[in-house]
């Protein structure tokens, strides 16, 4: 199989990866195998590393360069392989664009950077640099909460008309934007709308949605692949069904209701209960304790993902 043949339009469920993690600067190896032949058995039509899910900006650019050269090598031609390559500094992500070309990668994925503010010509200005330098596809990831800038929809518009960019993972929460994108962009076929919070897949895929990048897939990746299937062939109430439950399952995970975040923490967590990897999250972030863990472990039990 030829994972570019399925590029572009990017289309079906992309698994933004969790990283596993033997200590602050190091890999899981062994996890690391393991969670990707587990996404890849339940399939997944893309993987997607160093995301916000994958805690890219808080690991090491070594780390994130072994990283990029392992999954690329493992995953091989069998699906495409996006690399996150978000950074405050332009020139450290070019550096690892050029990794993720030399590794095999099939396209990139940035998020406008932290901490400073930019006007939305700025962006289209990084837009367009990093759409001409890097040799690999890019695709726009719309986090407006975490990096404090939204990609307008102006923006992706004009960014759309740019040879190397080739769609938008959004992961603003808000249909509303979506859909004013869709409908922005539902003239230009080959240029794909991706949708983040797993809640959202089912309602987006049937507004023109082409796919999700929904982080549960981590975990229970045959359900959003299920959904997907279910969208393709008209099978709306097994669709809202799949929809329903993959919700019923993150509740503890994403919407534990705490004041401060704690998700990844707890995905992790999930992860290590089924025996794929690490429950280590990046520093400063601490491990689940046992009563969490505790808490986790029944609600799997209690939906099946876990024996009894």
């Amino acid at each position: 199989m030829n994972a570019e043949a399925n590029l572009r339009p990017l289309r079906g469920i992309i698994p933004p990866m969790a990283t596993p993690l033997a200590s602050i600067d190091s890999l899981d190896l062994p996890g690391l195998e393991a969670l990707i032949e587990h996404i890849l058995r339940g399939g997944a039509h893309a993987l997607f590393i160093l995301g916000t899910t994958g805690e890219g900006p808080a690991l090491s650019y070594a780390l994130r360069r072994e990283l990029i050269e392992r999954v690329c090598r493992q995953v091989g031609t069998r699906v495409p392989v996006l690399v996150g390559i978000t950074d405050t500094a332009y020139v450290e992500s070019l550096r690892l664009a050029e990794v993720a070309a030399r590794s095999g990668a099939s396209a990139v994925v940035v998020a406008s950077p932290f901490y400073f503010q930019l006007s939305q010509s700025d962006i289209l200005r990084l837009i367009e640099s990093l759409a001409n330098e890097s040799a690999l596809p890019l695709y726009l990831y719309n986090q407006p909460e975490l990096t404090k800038t939204t990609f307008s929809p102006q923006t992706v518009v004009r960014a759309s008309e740019m040879p190397n960019v080739w769609g938008l993972k959004d992961s603003s929460g808000e249909m509303r934007y979506i859909k004013e994108v869709l409908a922005l962009v539902g003239n230009k076929p080959e240029f794909s709308v991706l949708v983040g919070p797993e809640h959202l897949l089912a309602e987006a895929l049937l507004c023109g949605a082409h796919g999700g990048i929904p982080g549960g897939a981590n975990i229970f990746p045959t359900l959003p692949v299920r959904l997907y299937q279910a969208f393709l062939d008209g099978r709306h109430k097994e669709m809202q069904e799949l929809q329903e439950r993959m919700i019923r399952i993150g509740l503890p995970i994403w919407n534990a209701g705490e004041t401060e975040p704690g998700h990844l923490r707890r995905l992790k967590c999930a992860l290590s209960l089924m025996g794929l990897c690490s429950g280590l999250p990046t520093w400063p972030y601490q491990q689940a304790k046992a009563d969490e863990k505790r808490r986790i472990e029944e609600h799997l039990k209690e939906h099946g993902i876990l024996p009894a």
